[in-house]
């Protein structure tokens, strides 16, 4: 294809993919995690490290990664403070990220102007040092999920029974919210801060209500988000429209239209069995007088 002869194109394609494969899986276990906002919740907190960083001289990245690293802490530990009611955390910590960024960017209204790149990404802009670091994040990602698979099993449907069987609950789930922003912060340059929750709750959310067990769930929620992030890149190429928005759209698009066919192959399927309980009746009802006349 015209387009891959391109290095930004390549570059994108390769930072895409990475984080398409991370950030669905990362998605399963938030959505059954009961945390689905938290992606959205430690964008927006991104957002303060990244003006922070303008506003110092430093690298915006490189910032927001950090800030987006340490909401994610402090979101753990004051959900652990709300074990009741453990989503206000996420309220709290997107109240401190959002205003710190909105107080910061008017210290300097000059840092508003390169902000479209981070509000809404901008994947083919990506250079190679972010790259390796997508690449590290994504390995990183990749081994937590290996080597913990089976803590994170139990913790994600019942936490306390993982606790009684003597699990360290409490750090794997810090080190999970810490990889959580790890994710988020490296997923930044292609979505963008305010569509970053999409790219990593959209395939996961399709995945579970369609795979027929745990395990499934996780490969196809990476197949569905590489092909929203493949397929909405070349149409971005092609129609010439930002990359972030046209991915975040193609994979609401699909998940969609798999629940839309996943309620039809139901209703069919509803519709098929009750007609062949019906022909079933109506066979015994057919043989029912016959024995009686033999009898």
């Amino acid at each position: 294809m015209e387009m891959l002869h391109y290095d930004f194109m390549q570059r994108a394609f390769c930072a895409g993919g990475l984080i398409a494969i991370i950030g669905s899986v990362l998605g399963v276990y938030l959505m059954l995690r009961r945390q689905a906002l938290m992606a959205d919740m430690l964008s927006h907190v991104s957002l303060a490290g990244v003006a922070g960083g303008a506003y110092l001289h430093i690298n915006p990245t490189l910032s927001g990664f950090v800030v987006a690293t340490l909401g994610a802490i402090a979101v753990e530990y004051v959900r652990r403070s709300y074990k009741s009611y453990s989503e206000i955390s996420v309220a709290i910590i997107m109240v401190g990220g959002l205003s710190s960024a909105v107080i910061i960017m008017s210290l300097n209204p000059s840092i508003n102007k390169g902000f479209s790149a981070y509000l809404f990404g901008s994947v083919v802009a990506v250079n190679e040092i972010e790259l390796l670091f997508m690449l590290i994040v994504a390995f990183i990602g990749g081994l937590f999920f290996f080597v913990f698979r089976r803590p994170l099993y139990q913790m994600t449907f019942d936490e306390d029974t993982a606790k009684t069987n003597g699990l360290p609950v409490k750090w794997i789930s810090l080190g999970f919210s810490v990889l959580t922003g790890m994710i988020v912060a490296a997923a930044m340059p292609i979505v963008g801060v305010l569509l970053v929750s999409a790219l990593i709750i959209l395939p996961a959310a399709l995945a579970i209500r369609i795979a027929p067990s745990f395990v499934s769930s996780l490969f196809i929620a990476m197949g569905i988000g590489l092909v929203g992030v493949f397929s909405g890149l070349t149409a971005s190429y092609e129609l010439s429209t930002p990359p972030g928005g046209t991915i975040a759209i193609l994979l609401l698009i699909v998940l969609i239209a798999g629940l839309s066919i996943k309620k039809l192959i139901v209703k069919f399927s509803k519709a098929s069995n009750q007609k062949s309980l019906q022909a079933e009746q109506t066979a015994f009802s057919a043989l029912l007088p016959a024995s009686q006349e033999s009898a």
